[in-house]
């Protein structure tokens, strides 16, 4: 059975866009329908394969931004310059395209809402879409689990899911958010713009005495500094989780 269950991942299925959502003037959420969907965790990522009349083939790597519950499959692309994929599924890939995926993949990085930890989520750029998806499952399965999102970004203008978070951070008690900015803020914000920095993480993280779950995701220098960051606070490196991404490779 295990064995079924691992090569099922691996098989290369092809979904259907049902809807799609602009998010920022560079990244959009693609929403997929996609039959014998095996289920996933929040955090995984799949697998996407574009193929040319002329039969040439690449593939990259995209993180869910769905709750398991809602029965589609959302995928939140931000688009890279010169980028090979993401120009077309941020611009060109509409309504009825088919999409080849195969997935979910990945075990380490992912949140299960059984688990009583409180969170700490740190993002940084589309590295917010596998921290969303966690978000969204706490939520559609009414957990009182408290959750923390640090979330880093260049601009109000470039924030993922802004309305959606907006109304998460008003409305759901167990769900703190907080910004920061690094090349512009909001009218009114207290602060210059800043890089994430130890302050930042200690006033609005978990203190390390209570054993909180630290999920980071983003570009590589981001998470790197930001792990460094926790470790130097006193968390405990076992319970820190890590995703990155590049411009080439890796989930996004």
């Amino acid at each position: 059975m295990a064995r079924a269950a691992v090569l099922g991942r691996l098989t290369w299925r092809v979904g259907t866009v049902v809807a799609v959502r602009q998010e920022t003037a560079t990244a959009r959420t693609i929403v997929l329908e996609v039959p014998d969907w095996p289920g996933h965790l929040a955090g995984q990522h799949v697998d996407l394969r574009l193929t040319a009349a002329d039969g040439y083939s690449t593939q990259r790597s995209y993180s869910i931004a769905s709750a398991p519950e809602g029965g589609r499959l959302e995928l939140t692309v931000e688009q890279v310059p010169d980028g090979e994929v993401s120009p077309y599924l941020a611009q060109v890939l509409a309504v009825g395209d088919p999409v080849e995926l195969r997935g979910p993949v990945g075990g380490w990085f992912v949140w299960r809402p059984a688990t009583p930890d409180p969170v700490l989520l740190v993002g940084g750029g589309s590295g917010l879409v596998p921290l969303m998806a966690m978000i969204r499952t706490r939520a559609a399965n009414d957990s009182r689990v408290p959750f923390r999102l640090v979330y880093s970004l260049r601009d109000p203008q470039s924030m993922l899911y802004s309305e959606e978070l907006r109304h998460r951070g008003r409305h759901d008690p167990g769900l703190d958010v907080a910004y920061a900015y690094t090349r512009g803020v909001p009218e009114g914000w207290p602060h210059p713009p800043s890089r994430i920095g130890a302050d930042l993480l200690t006033a609005n993280g978990w203190p390390p005495e209570l054993n909180p779950a630290c999920f980071v995701c983003g570009p590589t220098g981001f998470v790197e500094t930001a792990a460094e960051l926790l470790v130097d606070a006193g968390h405990d490196p076992a319970r820190i989780r890590t995703e990155r991404f590049g411009p080439s490779g890796g989930p996004r």
